[in-house]
């Protein structure tokens, strides 16, 4: 008997189903295999933003990804699954980030955010996803106003306990994976990865080049200027060329190898000739290499300077921000 197991938002707004599985040791294994890829999400993204946040208008972030069984079409299953009695729950934790340090793990029931007793919460139906966003939304309130936060939670039923969650700056993109899409895309706000792209299965710095496109747009505000300059194939054309120059100088500050950015394009490029690579919206794969491998020398002058790869003051725009 096969049954539906579908998460319905896994962050503010991301929507997401998750895989079709049966049975309570199924619904564990498929848990946790979400959590990891979750998990490796979060932790380059976070990697991305705090390497980053010199050259940007940085925020207060500590690396928590959290979850409402509210979110999941079978909220029973789902407690179960993860072991907790209430219905909010660790997701997520980025690797090195405050919520890592001070012990935060998948599966950790949340007792109270800020004080705010989660038992306290107003219900939610299945599928929604509003009450999530809105405990990130107090998370990110109290680091704005205290560059910390209190947290309770409990691990397997045992009693509960609260740290204090210090903060790093990052600069402001939220790392979400969504379902059934083969895409990555930014919105401003977020870079969204689909569980179906194809970049999940490539080396991290490889992958990190992806995410860093999308970041890349969020950071240079492009939607924005789009939704002003226009839509035209010219002007995103222009953004998206943009994004891949800027690629190489987000790696680059992250630790990873900068002509990672180009290897991807080399990568996936020759086999997804049909896709955004050959649009009339975008340069072919092997320019927007080469493109990328243009901006190594002037990363590598700095960095032979012992400077950083500081794209705010370095960086070439090509349209008005």
């Amino acid at each position: 008997m096969i049954a539906a197991f579908a998460r319905v938002a896994i962050v503010a707004l991301g929507l997401v189903a998750s895989p079709v599985i049966a049975g309570p040791d199924e619904d564990r294994a498929a848990l946790v295999r979400l959590q990891q890829e979750d998990a490796r999400l979060q932790s380059i993204g976070w990697r991305l933003a705090t390497a980053n946040a010199p050259f940007c208008a940085p925020r207060s972030s500590i690396g928590l990804l959290l979850q409402d069984m509210a979110n999941f079409t079978e909220p029973a299953r789902m407690r179960a699954a993860t072991g907790i009695a209430g219905d909010i729950a660790v997701q997520a934790v980025a690797a090195g980030s405050p919520a890592e340090i001070v012990g935060l793990a998948a599966n950790d029931e949340i007792v109270a955010i800020d004080r705010r007793a989660m038992a306290d919460l107003p219900p939610a139906k299945a599928g929604d996803w509003q009450r999530l966003a809105s405990l990130h939304d107090l998370v990110d309130a109290a680091l704005d106003r205290d560059g910390e936060v209190r947290i309770a939670f409990r691990r397997a039923g045992d009693e509960s306990r609260e740290v204090t969650v210090g903060s790093n700056l990052t600069c402001p993109s939220r790392f979400e994976l969504i379902d059934n899409s083969e895409r990555a895309v930014a919105d401003g706000k977020r870079v969204l990865i689909g569980r179906k792209f194809a970049g999940l299965d490539y080396s991290e710095d490889e992958l990190a080049a992806a995410l860093a496109h999308e970041f890349a747009h969020n950071l240079l505000g492009h939607r924005a200027w789009l939704s002003e300059a226009g839509r035209k194939r010219a002007n995103i054309r222009l953004t998206e060329r943009e994004a891949d120059r800027l690629m190489p100088w987000l790696l680059a500050n992250a630790g990873y190898p900068p002509e990672a950015a180009a290897r991807f394009f080399e990568r996936w490029g020759p086999g997804n000739g049909g896709w955004i690579f050959r649009a009339r919206t975008h340069d072919g794969w092997d320019e927007r290499s080469d493109f990328v491998r243009a901006e190594l020398s002037a990363i590598e002058s700095l960095r032979a300077n012992g400077s950083a790869a500081d794209w705010r003051t370095h960086f070439r725009r090509e349209i008005e921000p």
